[in-house]
């Protein structure tokens, strides 16, 4: 069985609550100070490759889902 890291529970908190979103609406639900996206995307792309998330793709960017 997989298990999260706290960082990663917390994203997919997020994505559990919200639904899909791009990484920076993603950003924007943190508390001040925001994380910079270059923290937060690969932890996504992380989270994708072990099958918690999905993806949309939209011109150049990902709108990302819980699967």
């Amino acid at each position: 069985m997989k298990h999260l890291i706290n960082r990663e529970e917390e994203i997919m908190a997020f994505f559990w609550k919200k639904g899909s979103m791009f990484v920076k609406d993603l950003i924007e639900l943190f508390a001040d100070p925001n994380p910079h996206y270059n923290t937060i995307a690969p932890i996504v792309s992380g989270l994708e490759k072990q099958g918690f998330l999905g993806h949309e793709q939209f011109g150049n960017t990902y709108r990302y889902f819980a699967v």
